[in-house]
C-alpha cells in the first residue's frame, strides 16, 4: 500500500472542521448536560450536513471528520461517532423499509441511535452474548417472532436513544455463530434503561429486556448471522477511535508546544530545557506515528483489502495508547493549573481513557493482530 498522506482538498476540509466545532459546536456542547444526549448538538451536527456524510463517505473522510472535531469539541466528535456507531448496521445491512424509516432522522440529526453490543457479563467476548431471542409461533403466517430477554450495559447513548441495533443469542450454545442483529425502537414494550454515572461525559447507560417482541421485519442482516454485523461496524470504527484519539493528542500536543514556548522558567523558557524539549518531541513523534497508522488502517477498509481486521485493531490500539501517553506529557508539563475543574487538558484527561477500553479493550486487539498474523503465516504454508 502507497504512503498515505492528505491532499490539499482534505486539509482544507479539516481546517473548516476545526473551525465549525470551535465557532458553532462547542458553545452548544458547553450548555449539555453530562451524562445526557445533548439534542441541540446533534441537531446541528445534521444541518451542518455532518452526520450524512456517516452514509456517503467512507472510513478515511470518517477519520478526517473525527479527529479534526476531536481537536475541537470532543462532545461534537462522540455524538457524530455514536450516531454512525448505531446506525452504520442499518446502513449496510438493513432492508429498504429500515433505511428509510430511520436513517433520514438519523442524517438530520432528529433520531438518536445506539449500538447495543455489551453486556454485564459479555464485554470484550462479544460472542458470550446472554441477551436471549426466544422464539414465538408465528400466528396466520405473520412473521416469524422472538421475545428478547436480558440485559446491556455500557451503551453509549442509553437510554435516551430513539432506537437500538442490539445483538441477541437466537441459537443456543453456538458461539458467535448463534447471534443475530435486531432494529429496536427505543418504545417497545419491556424495554427499560437507566443511565450510568461514568467517567467519561458522554451519555452511557444500562437496557433491560423484559420479553420485548421483535419479528423478522426487524432483523438486520440473516438469522445468526449478527456477529458479522458486529464485526462488520467494528472494523469500520475501529481505525476512526484511533482519530478521535489522534485529534485528542494532537490537541494536548498543540496546548503543551504553546505553553512550554510561554512559560518562564529557571532563567528562560520551558522549551530551552532539554528534558523538555525531548518530551515534545517523543510526543509530537507518536502522535504523527499513531495518524499514518490510522489513516493507513482507513485507506485499507476503502480499498476493500483482505487484512482490514488486523489493521483496524492495530490502528485503534497504537492511537488510543498514544493519546493516553501524550495527554498525560501534557498534564505533567503543564504542571497543577491542568487539573483545575475546566481547564483544556482536565477535560482531556477525562475523555482519554475510555478509548482504551471501548469497542474492544487494547488486550483485545492484540488478541485479533496475533490471531490475524498466525492466520496468514498458516496460509501461507
Amino acid at each position: 500500500m502507497p504512503a498515505f498522506s492528505l491532499d490539499p482538498a482534505q486539509t482544507a476540509r479539516c481546517a473548516e472542521l476545526r473551525t465549525l466545532a470551535a465557532e458553532r459546536l462547542r458553545p452548544l456542547a458547553e450548555k449539555g448536560e453530562p451524562g445526557h444526549v445533548n439534542r441541540p448538538l446533534v441537531t446541528e451536527l445534521g444541518r451542518l450536513g455532518l452526520l450524512e456524510r456517516l452514509f456517503t463517505s467512507g472510513a478515511v473522510d470518517l477519520c478526517l471528520m473525527r479527529e479534526s472535531l476531536a481537536h475541537a469539541c470532543t462532545e461534537a466528535e462522540t455524538a457524530l461517532a455514536l450516531q454512525g456507531l448505531g446506525a452504520h448496521p442499518v446502513h449496510a445491512y438493513g432492508t429498504p423499509a429500515q433505511r428509510e424509516r430511520w436513517l433520514p432522522g438519523v442524517a438530520e440529526g432528529s433520531t438518536v441511535a445506539a449500538f447495543a453490543l455489551s453486556e454485564p457479563g459479555a464485554g470484550s467476548d462479544a460472542a458470550a452474548l446472554e441477551l436471549r431471542a426466544e422464539p414465538e409461533p408465528a400466528g396466520d403466517g405473520g412473521p416469524v417472532r422472538w421475545r428478547l430477554t436480558g440485559e446491556k450495559c455500557w451503551i453509549s447513548n442509553a437510554p435516551e436513544a430513539d432506537f437500538y441495533t442490539v445483538f441477541a443469542r437466537t441459537t443456543p450454545d453456538a458461539g458467535a455463530r448463534g447471534v443475530t442483529a435486531f432494529l429496536v425502537p427505543a418504545d417497545r414494550p419491556g424495554l427499560t434503561g437507566t443511565g450510568l454515572d461514568m467517567l467519561s461525559p458522554h451519555p452511557i447507560g444500562a437496557l433491560t429486556f423484559d420479553a420485548v417482541p421483535v419479528t423478522a421485519d426487524d432483523m438486520l442482516g440473516e438469522p445468526d448471522r449478527g456477529f458479522r454485523v458486529a464485526m462488520g461496524t467494528l472494523n469500520l470504527f475501529r481505525p476512526s477511535v484511533g482519530a478521535f484519539a489522534v485529534g485528542m493528542a494532537q490537541a494536548a500536543l498543540d496546548a503543551t508546544l504553546a505553553h512550554t514556548a510561554e512559560r518562564d522558567a529557571f532563567s528562560g523558557k520551558l522549551k530551552d530545557l532539554q528534558t523538555v524539549a525531548h518530551q515534545v518531541a517523543e510526543m509530537a513523534l507518536r502522535t504523527e506515528a499513531a495518524r499514518l497508522m490510522v489513516y493507513a488502517a482507513a485507506a485499507a477498509y476503502d480499498e476493500g483489502s483482505r487484512d482490514v481486521p488486523q489493521r483496524a485493531a492495530m490502528a485503534k490500539l497504537l492511537a488510543t495508547e498514544t493519546a493516553q501517553y501524550v495527554v498525560d506529557k501534557a498534564v505533567q508539563l503543564h504542571g497543577a493549573r491542568a487539573l483545575r475543574h475546566g481547564h483544556l487538558l482536565e477535560h482531556l484527561y477525562r475523555e482519554v481513557r475510555a478509548p482504551r477500553i471501548y469497542e474492544g479493550a487494547s488486550e483485545v486487539q492484540r488478541g485479533i493482530i496475533a490471531k490475524e498474523l498466525y492466520a496468514t503465516m498458516e496460509a501461507g504454508q
